[in-house]
């Protein structure tokens, strides 16, 4: 006897966006031709359908078709849904025979995609909705929490929607390469695609500045310089070339970050700033240097525990959207959106979706993140390595550069006691190591190390 077919939706939602004949139609196309099926494999997932028997329909084919050897036609077909038990054999043949004999036409085969997968985020975005609804009627949740659960659900339906195929690479490089180099040549575009300056000229040469859509961890032990050098950074950019810098702190307050920044830009010892015992001359210096940071376009945020959603949400509230480079202080103090088993996967949620951020926003991502007491382990050189960075390897996996700061006299404590003067390390010499670069060689940069102004600068300053 022929199966009825059940047109009501698994989730209990009615009323659900859905266009049966376009997926009777794609379903139809493929098995009349197979070959189709390349044509749609990349753009369609099996859930994009509604029907729960056209998402097994094309769950086989699609497995028919990655299994290789496998002839896709009416017969085949068929006996692998008897197999999968979707269909007995009268059902089967009735439903399969509808489907191939009612496609409009082959050629068309894209149009029903579209239709398919528009209706299929419609639907996401009705769940996701109704989801938000429910939460906020039962009350059984912080709204913080809500808000964070929304934003999340929001941003993964969008992450669902880039589905592309294989681009030829003459394409690429005509379209895309070419383009890209022109606009980069061009005096007028220039600064749009170059990577923005650091600041610090020996850096630059290594990652040819801060490039769009990277995320750049920054390393080191505590008490190294992690957040000043990422303050001098954002510094150098807001002040140099003129851009917007947000800087998330999730251990400092913005008063404490507005006190490191006087401190440098004023050369004024950061003790004073915090006793407020300044000089005449020092006070002078500090409303100069007040009023010059206050013309630039910088932004701290101090929530603790911030997620990936909540910055990205604050991030588009930020001048029209319009935001230059992202600060984060740092990694390890940050939380996933959503629940996880352990902090390593926590942390390997929250690398992924800071990548995923900064190819969204187009804007590179700074995080800083805390090493490992393994350095203190490795003799007298302590240089940090990419192994030492701490709760996963995600960090390493997800981002495009790894840097670590490291300063020798960090660890003078470790000195023997008859070790003389001349010998003994220099307290302003630090070291920025670049132990990974997607774009190009890894290196390291000496830098000069001024821990009254907590300021990090390249040593041909002071030469």
């Amino acid at each position: 006897m022929a199966e009825q077919i059940n047109y009501l939706p698994d989730s209990g939602v009615v009323n659900l966006p859905y266009s049966i004949d376009a997926e009777q139609a794609v379903l139809g196309a493929i098995i009349v031709d197979p070959e189709s099926l390349n044509l749609v494999a990349t753009q369609l997932k099996e859930e994009f359908f509604y029907l729960k028997e056209h998402r097994e329909i094309y769950k086989t084919l699609r497995n028919m078709l990655e299994m290789g050897g496998v002839a896709i036609d009416f017969i085949s077909l068929l006996e692998q849904l008897k197999k999968n038990g979707t269909f007995d054999d009268a059902g089967g043949k009735e439903y399969l025979t509808r489907l191939a004999k009612n496609v409009p036409s082959t050629k068309n085969i894209s149009t029903y995609t579209d239709i398919i997968r528009e209706r299929f985020y419609a639907r996401s975005l009705r769940l996701a909705a109704e989801g938000i609804i429910k939460d906020v009627n039962d009350n059984l949740v912080d709204t913080n929490i809500l808000l964070d659960r929304a934003e999340q659900a929001i941003y993964d339906i969008r992450q669902g929607r880039d589905v592309s195929g294989l681009v030829h690479i003459g394409k690429v490089i005509e379209e895309e390469t070419y383009s890209r180099l022109t606009k980069i040549t061009d005096p007028e575009t220039a600064d749009d695609y170059k990577g923005i300056p650091t600041g610090i000229s020996g850096l630059d040469k290594i990652i040819t500045g801060l490039n769009k859509t990277d995320l750049i961890i920054v390393g080191a032990r505590p008490g190294m310089g992690k957040t000043s050098f990422a303050l001098n950074l954002a510094r150098n950019v807001a002040v140099n070339s003129k851009k917007t810098v947000c800087f998330f702190s999730l251990e400092m307050t913005r008063d404490q970050l507005a006190q490191r920044m006087l401190s440098n830009e004023a050369s004024i010892e950061s003790e004073k700033l915090r006793t407020g015992e300044l000089t005449s001359d020092e006070w002078r210096r500090l409303a100069d240097a007040g009023r010059h940071l206050s013309e630039t376009q910088i932004f701290y945020d101090e929530t603790p525990g911030i997620t990936v959603p909540e910055m990205k949400a604050k991030l588009r509230r930020v001048n029209g959207g319009k935001v230059d480079l992202v600060v984060i202080d740092y990694l390890g103090l940050m939380q996933s959106a959503k629940k996880t088993e352990n902090r390593v996967q926590e942390v390997s949620d929250i690398t992924r979706n800071l990548k995923a951020m900064a190819k969204e926003l187009n804007v590179p991502v700074i995080a800083c993140a805390q090493l490992s007491r393994g350095t203190e382990a490795k003799g007298k050189s302590h240089k940090p390595a990419l192994a030492d960075l701490r709760e996963s390897g995600s960090i390493e996996q997800d981002a495009d550069i790894v840097m670590f700061i490291y300063r020798e006299n960090y660890y003078k404590t470790e000195l023997d006691d008859g070790t003389d003067a001349e010998n003994a390390p220099d307290p302003n010499k630090a070291e920025i190591i670049v132990a990974k670069n997607r774009h190009g060689s890894v290196d390291t940069v000496e830098l000069y190390w001024d821990g009254k102004f907590t300021r990090f600068a390249s040593q041909d300053v002071f030469r």
